[in-house]
């Protein structure tokens, strides 16, 4: 790969575990809720079920079909609703619960720590997420990750969300950039891979599942440690 200056990286499911930090979230609330006296099949059936409906308003939050405070609550009552359950009180208790809770949880994926270590002797690493603000500072705060990031660029401090060319342009001023001399690497197709593309900048797809597509990408890895031997 060609000699890049600046590296941006998604949070949630590039560095952070998002799977694994929301199913412990998830497992202690439905516990505390005692969701399952209240109808819920199982544990593994309720996440399994909120995690489609939080994908598909994710991906709406991205494209401005709803805000902030719609996919901070309805994603909830939307899967409760599934179970018959439509209790407003429990879903907003419910949503302030995980949006306190889930970012204290530290799974980061493997090898996280010694890729950043190492590629932070070599370039100037930053973060572009689309997550809430007031969540992912305490994530990579907790994670003990903030000192290998220059700048932590979110959807809010930008105004403008993956894979809006804005945001991109945003992050490259905010970094003093140039978008041919920088890296995106991320998990989204969609947010970070053709965000980053159509902004001019090169991009490296971290797909741990290996999920099948069709799209022209600079570099995909399926384990951040590949890293190290492409850059």
């Amino acid at each position: 790969m060609k000699n890049y200056g600046h590296i941006f990286f998604d949070l949630d499911s590039t560095l952070w575990d998002f799977e694994t930090n929301s199913h412990e979230t998830l497992t202690q609330l439905i516990d505390k809720y005692k969701l399952c006296e209240k109808g819920v099949d199982s544990i593994e059936g309720f996440i399994a079920r909120y995690l489609v409906i939080n994908e598909r308003m994710w991906e709406e939050y991205g494209k401005g079909l709803i805000d902030k405070k719609a996919l901070r609550y309805e994603r909830f009552h939307e899967t409760l609703l599934q179970y018959e359950i439509n209790d407003r009180s429990l879903t907003e208790n419910f949503g302030d619960d995980y949006i306190t809770i889930s970012p204290y949880k530290t799974n980061m994926f493997p090898h996280c720590i010694e890729v950043l270590g190492y590629l932070k002797e070599k370039y100037v690493l930053h973060i572009i997420t689309n997550g809430f603000e007031e969540v992912q500072f305490v994530k990579i705060k907790n994670c003990r990750i903030d000192h290998y990031f220059d700048q932590i660029i979110t959807s809010e401090r930008s105004g403008f969300k993956k894979p809006d060319i804005r945001i991109f342009k945003f992050s490259l001023n905010a970094a003093t950039a140039d978008a041919s001399k920088s890296l995106m690497i991320g998990d989204s197709l969609d947010a970070d891979i053709i965000g980053a593309r159509n902004a001019g900048i090169d991009q490296v797809y971290f797909n741990p599942n290996g999920a099948p597509h069709e799209e022209k990408i600079t570099c995909e890895i399926k384990s951040l440690k590949e890293l190290i031997s492409l850059l």
